[in-house]
């Protein structure tokens, strides 16, 4: 069995997966719009060409996500996606990288239990935490 995390997006699905992409090493995975699949007339002209569905994978983790229409759209809550890593040069430049537009929650600092810790909202709405140890 595999988890996955299913991301909503108020319509800059695209632009958080590029940016997730470049700056977490994700490899994509294929994109479906809603210009031509069968929801493509359930939603309004401008929105065709968002993202109904998509996937990126970093690491050993894979991200699905997708717009969500104005009324759909919910602010992420009640869950962090956390990146776990060895190298505090890689956790100091995602974190930065990720707080970059972003809130940072808590400092990326020294911990008793880690190396650097940190957490941080992306500028896409994203809960993240960054633990390395």
């Amino acid at each position: 069995m595999k988890a996955s995390a299913v991301l909503g997006f108020k319509g800059d699905c695209e632009a958080a997966f590029k940016f997730y992409e470049q700056h977490l090493g994700g490899q994509p995975g294929p994109i479906f719009r809603y210009a031509g699949s069968p929801m493509a007339d359930s939603v309004p002209p401008d929105w065709r060409d968002k993202i109904m569905h998509s996937s990126i994978v970093v690491g050993d983790l894979m991200l699905m996500g997708g717009d969500f229409l104005e009324g759909q759209y919910q602010t992420p809550q009640g869950f962090t996606l956390s990146l776990q890593m060895s190298d505090t040069a890689d956790a100091e430049r995602i974190f930065h990288a990720l707080a970059q537009e972003g809130t940072v929650l808590m400092p990326l600092e020294k911990t008793f239990w880690a190396a650097r810790f940190g957490q941080v909202v992306d500028r896409f709405g994203v809960p993240w935490q960054i633990n390395c140890e």
